[in-house]
C-alpha cells in the first residue's frame, strides 16, 4: 500500500447480509495498517449494525432507498450535498459494485476503486472508478468482498485468516440464557418467501432436536409465523423484538444458529457462532464455510447470473437432515 495513504473510505450500502459479510475485512485492514483510519458509509436504515464499531472511525448514511420510493429531488439533493462534504480520502473503495454505490464513491472524491466491468452485475459501474480489481462475479462473496479491498490496499487476505477471524462485531448487551439445554436460534424470514424454510418443518427440527430453541423474527408476519412454530412444539421459545445490534449480540451468546439465507443468519459466522444456512434459489456461495458454519442445498440448481425467485425447492430440504447436522455442530 502507498505509505502515504491514512485515510479510506468504504462503500458498503446494502443489504443487511452484505454488510454483516463485508465488515470482516475491518480487522484485517487494522492489523496490516494499524495507523489508518477507516470510514464507512451505509444505508441510513442498516447503520445501527455498525453503529459504534470499534475499528471504523465514523459511519456516514445516506437514504438511497428512501430516494428511490419518493423520488425527491429535494432528498437527492441533501445526500449528495452531505457526501460532498464528509471530507478527503487517500482512496474510496466501493464494495458492493452498483451504479448507485459507484455513484456515491465518485461524489466523494476521485480515488475510487471498485470491481472491474467483468466482475459485477451492473458492468457501468466501472466507470466510476480510477483503479479496478478483477474477480469472476460467480465467486464466494466474501472472498470477492475481501479481495477488492486487499487488492485496493496491497495486501492478501487468506483462508487461514478468515478461519481464525476475530468476532466481527462487539458484543454491546449481555444476555443470560438457561444451561441445562444447548440454546439454538432459528432465523425464520427472508427477503423473498422462496428462501424461507417452511414453518410446519421448523417445528418439527425443534421437535427433534429436544433443545431450547429461540424462534427470530423481524416484522407481523414473521411474528404470527413464530408464535406458531411456539404453539406446536413445547421446545420453542419466541424471541423478543431486537435492533440490529442488540440481535448481534443476541445470536453471540447461541450454541448454534439454523436459518434461511438472510441477514441474521449471517450474524452467526460473523461472531464465531456454529451455523446452518438452509438454501433454495440461492447457493452457498452467498456464505463462507467452515467446519462450524455449513450449507445445506435443496435439489435445485441455480444460475447466480439469473436468480430465480420462484424457486421454491427450500421446502424439499428434509428436515432430519437439519437434524442430524445440527447434532453433529452441538456435538
Amino acid at each position: 500500500m502507498d505509505a502515504n495513504i491514512q485515510k479510506i473510505a468504504i462503500v458498503r450500502l446494502s443489504a443487511l447480509g452484505d454488510i454483516i459479510n463485508s465488515a470482516v475485512v475491518l480487522q484485517f485492514i487494522k492489523q496490516k495498517y494499524p495507523n489508518t483510519s477507516v470510514e464507512w458509509i451505509t444505508e441510513e436504515m442498516f447503520s445501527n449494525v455498525l453503529q459504534g464499531h470499534p475499528l471504523i472511525e465514523k459511519l456516514h448514511t445516506v437514504n438511497l432507498k428512501k430516494l428511490k420510493k419518493e423520488k425527491s429531488l429535494t432528498l437527492l439533493k441533501e445526500n449528495f450535498n452531505y457526501l460532498k462534504t464528509i471530507g478527503s480520502f487517500d482512496i474510496i473503495i466501493d464494495m458492493q459494485g452498483l451504479i448507485k454505490s459507484a455513484l456515491v464513491a465518485r461524489v466523494i472524491g476521485k480515488k475510487t476503486h471498485g470491481f472491474d466491468k467483468n466482475s459485477t452485475r451492473e458492468s457501468l459501474a466501472a466507470l466510476f472508478y480510477k483503479t479496478t480489481s478483477s474477480i469472476p462475479y460467480e465467486k464466494n462473496v466474501v472472498k470477492r468482498n475481501c479481495f477488492v479491498v486487499s487488492d485496493a490496499l496491497g495486501f492478501e487476505i487468506t483462508d487461514t485468516m478468515l478461519l481464525n477471524k476475530e468476532p466481527i462485531f462487539p458484543i454491546t448487551k449481555e444476555f443470560t440464557l438457561q444451561n441445562e439445554q444447548k440454546n439454538i436460534a432459528f432465523v425464520i424470514g427472508a427477503s423473498w418467501p422462496s428462501k424461507i424454510y417452511p414453518k410446519e418443518l421448523i417445528a418439527k427440527v425443534c421437535d427433534a432436536l429436544q433443545e431450547k430453541a429461540y424462534i427470530i423474527w423481524g416484522n407481523e408476519k414473521e411474528r404470527k409465523d413464530a408464535e406458531w412454530i411456539c404453539s406446536n412444539s413445547s421446545y420453542a421459545t419466541i424471541a423478543p423484538q431486537m435492533r440490529l445490534d442488540v440481535l448481534i449480540s443476541y445470536i453471540s451468546h447461541m450454541d448454534l444458529l439454523i436459518g434461511n439465507d438472510t441477514g441474521p443468519t449471517h450474524m452467526a459466522w460473523a461472531q464465531n457462532v456454529p451455523s446452518i444456512t438452509l438454501f433454495g434459489p440461492t447457493n452457498s456461495r452467498m456464505i463462507y464455510q467452515t467446519p462450524k458454519n455449513i450449507a445445506i442445498k435443496s435439489p435445485s440448481e441455480v444460475n447466480i447470473l439469473k436468480i430465480d425467485k420462484n424457486d421454491f425447492s427450500i421446502k424439499e430440504i428434509d428436515y432430519k437432515t437439519i437434524v442430524t447436522k445440527a447434532k453433529d455442530l452441538l456435538a
